[in-house]
C-alpha cells in the first residue's frame, strides 16, 4: 500500500466520520468484545465530542453535558472486576483512552482520573467494604472522582510529598497543599495522599462532598487558570487545612508510597494509550490535508518531501501502536514490570510529541486554527508528556533496571 492510498482510505478524525490509522491491522486481533468497545467509544468520541470541544477548550470550560452520554458507554472502572465495573481486558481498556484521546485529551483526562486513578486506587488499596461503599456510584458516573498526589514542591519527587495527617479520636486529620489535580475543584469523591505523622509512611484518604453538595471544611480547592493544553479540564490548587476525614475514609491496604506506585505503574499504560489516540488523529488530520491541499499546481501530497515526512510519521505511529498492543498484551498475563510500563509510557510520548508537531508544520498556518484540530492534539501531547511521569523520569526507571544502579538519589 503507498502513502497515497493511506491518505485516500483516511478521512479525518475532525470532520467526525470513521477512521483508520491502523496501518499494520492490528486491531483485526482485537476480540468482538474489545472491537465493541472500540466501536461505541469512537460514536461518542466523533459524534458528540469533536463538535462541542473547540468551543469548550477555547473557553477552558470542562463539557459537563456530555457525563450523561460517557455513562452510557458503561466503561468506566475499565479493567477493574465487579463493583458494577466492566471487568475490560488491557487492550479494550487501551481502546477506550485511544479513541476518546483521538478526539480530545481533555475529555480522556476527565475519564482517566475519574476511572484509572481515582477508582483505580479505592479498588487496589481499598477493602472490599470500601469497594463497595464507592466503586458502583463511580461506574455510573453517579459521582466524579479526583487523585491528589501531585504537590506544589513535589512533581517527579511526589514520593517526598509533605502533606500530614494523623490520628485525632474517630478522624484522620489532614493538613498540605495539592496541584494540579484534575477535576479536583469538582469531584463528588477525591483520594487524597498524606504521610502518617506517627510512621511516615504514605496512606491514602478519600474525601467526600457533604450531602450539601459542599466540601468539608478544610478543602478549599481553586482552579488553575492559563494553561496552554488540556484547556477544558480544569486543575484544581487545593489547599488542605485541618481537614477531618473519618477514619473509615482511610484505605485499608495503603501502607506506604510502594502502594501508591503500584497504582501508578497500572494507570501508566492508559497514558501511553492516549498518546497513541492524539498521533492517529494529528496523522489522520495530516494526511487528509496533503491530499487535499493544492500548492503549486498541485496537491501537496504529490512533493517528495511531503510523503516523506508522512511515511516518517506513520512509521512512528505504529512503533506506538505495536508497544502497547504488546504492553496490553503483557498485563494480561502479569507479566508487565514497572520499568516496560516505563520504556513504554516514554517512547509513546516522545514519539506522539512528535508526531502531531509534524503534522501541524505540514498543515502550516492552517495549523494553528482550532477549526482543524491538530492544534490541540499538539498541546495535549506537551502535558501527556509531563503526567504519570516524564520522559527523564521514565528514562531513569528503565535506566536503574538495565543498570541496577539509582539515578535517584
Amino acid at each position: 500500500m503507498t502513502i497515497e492510498t493511506a491518505a485516500q482510505r483516511v478521512t479525518t478524525a475532525a470532520t467526525g466520520t470513521s477512521t483508520d490509522a491502523d496501518y499494520f491491522r492490528l486491531d483485526d486481533d482485537l476480540s468482538p468484545e474489545e472491537i465493541s468497545v472500540r466501536n461505541k467509544v469512537r460514536a461518542f468520541a466523533q459524534e458528540r465530542v469533536l463538535p462541542v470541544i473547540n468551543d469548550y477548550w477555547e473557553r477552558a470550560e470542562f463539557p459537563w453535558e456530555l457525563v450523561p452520554a460517557l455513562a452510557g458507554l458503561k466503561v468506566a472502572g475499565t479493567t477493574i472486576q465487579g463493583h458494577g465495573c466492566p471487568g475490560l481486558s488491557r487492550k479494550a481498556a487501551g481502546m477506550v483512552a485511544r479513541e476518546i484521546a483521538r478526539a480530545d485529551g481533555s475529555i480522556n483526562t476527565f475519564f482517566g482520573v475519574h476511572s484509572n486513578l481515582c477508582m483505580g486506587a479505592i479498588n487496589m488499596l481499598g477493602s472490599e467494604e470500601q469497594k463497595d461503599r464507592w466503586l458502583p456510584a463511580m461506574a455510573r458516573l453517579e459521582k466524579t472522582g479526583a487523585f491528589a498526589l501531585t504537590e506544589p514542591e513535589h512533581g517527579s519527587d511526589s514520593v517526598a510529598l509533605e502533606t500530614s495527617a494523623r490520628l485525632e479520636g474517630a478522624s484522620w486529620v489532614l493538613n498540605g497543599h495539592k496541584r494540579w489535580i484534575g477535576n479536583g475543584h469538582a469531584a463528588d469523591i477525591v483520594v487524597v495522599f498524606a504521610r502518617n505523622v506517627a510512621d511516615g509512611k504514605v496512606n491514602a484518604f478519600v474525601v467526600e462532598k457533604e450531602e450539601n453538595g459542599e466540601y468539608p471544611a478544610g478543602y478549599r480547592p481553586e482552579v488553575i487558570t492559563g494553561k496552554v493544553g488540556k484547556r477544558a479540564i480544569n486543575q484544581a490548587d487545593i489547599l488542605l487545612t485541618d481537614l477531618r476525614v473519618p477514619a473509615g475514609n482511610r484505605l485499608t491496604a495503603c501502607h506506604s508510597f510502594k502502594d501508591v506506585s503500584r497504582v501508578l505503574q497500572a494507570t501508566r499504560g492508559g497514558a501511553a494509550w492516549e498518546a497513541v489516540g492524539h498521533a492517529m488523529a494529528a496523522f489522520e488530520i495530516a494526511a487528509d490535508y496533503a491530499s487535499k491541499r493544492t500548492q503549486f499546481g498541485k496537491v501537496i501530497g504529490g512533493y517528495q518531501l511531503v510523503q516523506a515526512r508522512l511515511a516518517n510519521m506513520l512509521s512512528e505511529l505504529t512503533a506506538m501502536q505495536l508497544l502497547c498492543n504488546r504492553m496490553a498484551e503483557l498485563a494480561d498475563r502479569g507479566q508487565l514490570t514497572n520499568a516496560q510500563a516505563s520504556m513504554v509510557k516514554m517512547a509513546t510520548a516522545q514519539k506522539g510529541k512528535w508526531i502531531c508537531n509534524e503534522a501541524r508544520d505540514l498543515l502550516a498556518g492552517n495549523g494553528l486554527l482550532l477549526e482543524n484540530h491538530v492544534a490541540r492534539h499538539m498541546t495535549d501531547m506537551e502535558v501527556v508528556s509531563t503526567y504519570e511521569g516524564t520522559d527523564s523520569i521514565q528514562a531513569l526507571l528503565v535506566g536503574r533496571d538495565i543498570t541496577g544502579i539509582s539515578a535517584f538519589n
